[in-house]
């Protein structure tokens, strides 16, 4: 008979029993040493497809292969023991046919071992999300400002300022909810509609420039940490890790060329042989002895 255990790492159903209890706590994280760091913070952790940009100086999110999120998302599922890791689904992955987008995300699942994973649109992916949560893929929507639409809707542009746009928006809110998605991200939302959705919808708003309203908050880790040369009106910057980092590696440039790096506690002696190591000891052994002796008394 198999042992049945407890699982430690949270998994889509503990985010959605969140909603109403406290606010969640979100991260991207995009390798394993920052994954295991945000673990004991975090409720998940999203490897974003924003890593494209972030990580490998695209200029949007539309180029990113499915393989580079693979690659991440296994590097994070190991450096995180705890929190949730859900992986975006890059671009051109499933729009097509609920068929390829099943394909795409059971890869994604089976090579990272990741808890869940996310797709853009409302109304038009719901047939998606709900073919996908019917053969065990935990979905997270997105909606509002989707990143990889920036071409068709001109830019990053934050949705629902104008409030003849917020039925469109609202309902593609109910309607992923009902097809299934465990929590849906709501970014650059204008504060009133977030709030309008998160108490229309049974599901957790995960927000990202949609206010406090919403049932939880996620940043991109490298926006937040002060890493990024330029970051969106919504980010606040808990760090600055980007001029500690400049200010190191200043410093070492110094040192080498000034040639005080490396110093000799940095550098490895050579090994003596045995036979070396013998003498050696022999020698420090007679010295001490001559140091002890006791002086002959002279004759008279």
């Amino acid at each position: 008979m198999s042992q049945i255990t407890t699982a430690k790492r949270r998994l889509a159903p503990d985010i959605t029993a969140l909603k109403g209890v406290r606010p969640i706590v979100s991260l991207t994280s995009y390798h394993a040493h920052t994954a295991a760091i945000a673990d004991k913070y975090c409720d998940f952790l999203l490897v974003g497809d924003s890593l494209g940009m972030v990580m490998h100086g695209f200029e949007t999110t539309v180029p990113v292969p499915l393989d580079l999120m693979i690659m991440h998302g296994r590097a994070v599922v190991r450096g995180a023991k705890r929190a949730l890791v859900v992986i975006d689904m890059p671009f051109g992955t499933y729009e097509e046919s609920p068929e390829i987008a099943f394909r795409n995300a059971a890869r994604v699942m089976k090579e990272t071992d990741c808890g869940a994973v996310k797709l853009e649109g409302g109304r038009r992916m719901a047939e998606t999300i709900a073919y996908l949560v019917e053969r065990g893929i935990p979905v997270m929507a997105h909606i509002g400002l989707t990143p990889q639409s920036v071409n068709v809707i001109g830019g990053f542009k934050p949705q629902g300022r104008d409030k003849a746009d917020w039925a469109n928006l609202e309902e593609d809110a109910r309607v992923v909810s009902e097809a299934g998605a465990f929590a849906v991200v709501l970014e650059a939302l204008a504060g009133e509609l977030a709030e309008r959705i998160t108490t229309a919808v049974a599901i957790p708003t995960i927000g990202i420039g949609a206010s406090a309203a919403c049932d939880g908050q996620i940043l991109v880790m490298e926006d937040m940490l002060g890493l990024s040369p330029r970051i969106p009106k919504f980010v606040r910057e808990f760090g600055r890790i980007g001029e500690a980092i400049e200010g190191a590696i200043s410093s070492y440039a110094d040192e080498v060329r000034g040639g005080t790096f490396p110093a000799p506690e940095h550098s490895y002696e050579v090994k003596q042989s045995r036979k070396g190591r013998t003498t050696k000891a022999k020698t420090a052994a007679k010295t001490r002895a001559q140091a002890t002796k006791k002086p002959k008394k002279p004759r008279i």
